[in-house]
């Protein structure tokens, strides 16, 4: 089976590439520190802090071997044509259905933040706007119904 593929933007990759330093370094210390203290608390078969930091332990472990395989197949994505939507650009559209202004960032994986108006390019918004031009019309499938969009403004 061909291993997944990881668009991102090079500011994606870096902030995955932080993450992972921080877990792989000052992360593990840090568990390794708990483990300590809750190993001078005695029986291990009843030590509830011992069993929390084996926990979190394995928690850390696997997101560094998450971030690892991500970054392994991470295919950088560059924006390329400034007249309409791609990865990397900030897109203010407006929904019909209110007349609400938004503002869309279109980011790689694992840097979505729907708080934030990121969206993958992988998300059913995302996806619907990559390619549109100012003055589009999208529509998005939602479990709603069709949601439409008038692109307004596209930044790269």
């Amino acid at each position: 089976m061909a291993a997944k593929v990881f668009k991102m933007t090079e500011a994606g990759k870096a902030k995955l590439e932080e993450e992972l330093e921080y877990l792989s370094t000052q992360g593990r210390n840090d568990i390794a520190e708990k483990l300590k203290v809750a190993r001078s608390y005695g029986d291990l078969s009843e030590n509830s802090e011992y069993d929390e930091a084996k926990s979190e332990q394995a928690k850390i472990e696997a997101r560094i071997n998450e971030l690892k395989y991500q970054l392994d197949h991470a295919v950088l994505v560059e924006s390329m044509d400034s007249d309409s939507v791609s990865m990397g650009a900030r897109v203010t559209v407006l929904r019909k259905n209110d007349s609400k202004e938004i503002v869309y960032e279109i980011v790689g994986y694992g840097q979505n933040n729907a708080a934030e108006g990121k969206i993958t390019d992988e998300s059913p918004v995302g996806a619907a706007l990559i390619g549109a031009k100012i003055g589009d019309t999208v529509t998005v499938e939602a479990p709603v119904g069709n949601i439409e969009f008038d692109i307004l403004n596209i930044e790269k």
